[in-house]
């Protein structure tokens, strides 16, 4: 018996998936706002702050766990580097916090495809996550060993793993091959899996995912209103469920603004997958859709594939940690 940890850490939320090999698996989303602790000054009381995650990254205090714009003076990473940024270190950090734990057996995380296919990469993300971390003044925490992934391998066998105990014809098998589809906030990534290895040439990585998505409906907000809310304020409008900002005095109703955003920018991406499939010899069997823009991309992808079925998870933004976690709970 081994204590596993699945962490996605992603632009817009960080995702955790903890608990025994044999045991219950807990999750926790938080969203990845990470910065040093003097960004968070004037503007929040104490009450404010008891949401809050204090942790160490070289010696400096940073807060983690918490919107981006909750920072004042300090600009959110979205750029490929950010897996070796200090924010990325705090929001690893917060995500070892959080499990409660001080010895962790086995952590799984990780990469957009196009990162995942550097050896170079892969091996150094496992190197610094692997060992003792001080994650706070008074808190280290030793990770024995990490294993690093395809970000969207985690959500596939998150699906596999809901659909195993249901209906036959709903299962998913050695046979099938599987294209995985995951839209993130930076990037959208995308696996083709046949006899259960990931196929490098039809896999890849697009930058036309949520956060361009939400430009796109912020230019053509203003279009109509007058001003452009940020690509923030949409996302924390998403993340908490609000249907509509405030804007210049007036309630502005999102949704025909992210659906006309999405179509075109779903477009583009569809056609980038269909090239990469086109060395495949065989179409895929089912597209199994994870991630937290899934229900951006739905349509564009069934449209781009009307022949199959597009399937998905519930809460897709939690399916790769939690695929992380059974990957590492199988080990």
């Amino acid at each position: 018996m081994g204590y596993v940890v699945g962490q996605d850490i992603g632009y817009s939320n960080l995702k955790i998936a903890f608990g025994t090999s044999d045991g219950e698996m807990t999750t926790v989303i938080r969203p990845a706002g990470a910065a040093p602790k003097e960004h968070f000054g004037s503007r929040f009381d104490g009450k404010k702050q008891d949401d809050f995650l204090h942790v160490n990254v070289n010696g400096q205090e940073f807060v983690a766990g918490v919107s981006t714009d909750r920072a004042e003076m300090w600009e959110r990473s979205l750029h490929a580097d950010y897996a070796k940024t200090d924010s990325y270190k705090a929001l690893f950090h917060a995500g070892l916090l959080l499990t409660g734990q001080k010895e962790i057996d086995l952590l799984v995380t990780g990469l957009p495809v196009s990162q995942f296919q550097d050896e170079a990469l892969r091996e150094d993300l496992r190197k610094r996550f692997t060992g003792e971390h001080k994650v706070t003044a008074k808190r280290t925490v030793n990770v024995k060993d990490v294993m690093v992934v395809a970000q969207p391998i985690g959500g596939l066998l998150d699906y596999v793993n809901l659909v195993d105990d249901g209906p036959e014809e709903d299962r998913i098998t050695d046979e099938h091959r599987i294209l995985v589809v995951d839209p993130g906030f930076y990037s959208l990534d995308w696996v083709l899996v046949s006899n259960g290895q990931l196929q490098r040439q039809s896999s890849g990585t697009s930058l036309k995912a949520s956060s361009v998505l939400l430009e796109q409906a912020g230019i053509l907000i203003a279009e109509d209103h007058g001003a452009k809310p940020s690509v923030e304020t949409l996302e924390n409008a998403l993340r908490t469920g609000k249907e509509s900002i405030l804007l210049m005095g007036e309630r502005v109703e999102l949704a025909p603004y992210l659906t006309k955003a999405s179509e075109s920018l779903a477009t583009v991406t569809s056609t980038s997958i269909q090239k990469a499939l086109r060395v495949e010899s065989m179409s895929p069997d089912i597209v199994v859709l994870v991630g937290g823009g899934s229900k951006f991309f739905h349509k564009t992808i069934q449209d781009a594939f009307p022949r199959l079925k597009v399937v998905c998870p519930e809460n897709p933004v939690l399916s790769n940690a939690r695929g992380f976690w059974l990957l590492g709970a199988s080990a």
